[in-house]
């Protein structure tokens, strides 16, 4: 098994690539090889079987998606109030759109996980980390609400980007931003 962290890393960014133009059932060492430009067999050096590459592409998902520290760091310097949190998902809206690539490898992976039991089980660790993560960084920034308002939200917004990234035209005639925050305030109390 090769052990070049900078190429797994590519390879795996390619896979993401690979995922969200293609499917998962696009999803091939060759379709991975080609799209990174390296030669032919190289993710099979580093991948034993897909099943591997799946589930480390849904680790590496996550690392695309973590904000700098500094947002981490803004965050916690305003009035930790309603209208922080309207911020704060309108940032997280904005990175998603940015990492749309990701967004939609994320959702081959989510389909791809009903029908293959392990990556179900990876994707559902990772995710409830990350979901275990936001509730704390919410809950420790004094943000108001609490672990079941980080919950709506989440089901919320991850709704709304699906279909913002998959039909758009079905939100064509509103404005990302006002659903943004029109479901912030609808969810997470006044301070």
């Amino acid at each position: 098994m090769a052990k070049n962290p900078e190429r797994r890393t590519a390879l795996l960014n390619a896979a993401i690539e690979v995922l969200a133009a293609e499917g998962a059932r696009g999803l091939t060492f060759r379709a991975v090889d080609s799209r990174a430009g390296v030669p032919t067999g190289t993710s099979s050096n580093y991948f034993t079987d897909r099943d591997q590459l799946l589930s480390q592409v849904g680790d590496q998902v996550f690392v695309r998606f973590v904000p700098d520290q500094e947002t981490f760091d803004a965050a916690l310097r305003p009035e930790p109030d309603r209208r922080l949190v309207v911020e704060l998902m309108h940032d997280l809206v904005r990175r998603m759109t940015e990492e749309r690539t990701t967004y939609l490898a994320l959702l081959e992976l989510r389909l791809e996980a009903t029908r293959r039991p392990e990556l179900r089980d990876r994707l559902t660790q990772v995710l409830r980390a990350d979901l275990a993560h936001n509730i704390g960084f919410h809950l420790a920034a004094g943000l108001p609400g609490d672990a079941d308002t980080v919950r709506l939200l989440y089901f919320a917004l991850t709704g709304l980007l699906m279909d913002h990234f998959t039909v758009p035209g079905l939100l064509a005639d509103l404005d990302l931003d006002a659903l943004v925050e029109t479901v912030v305030t609808r969810i997470v109390p006044e301070s």
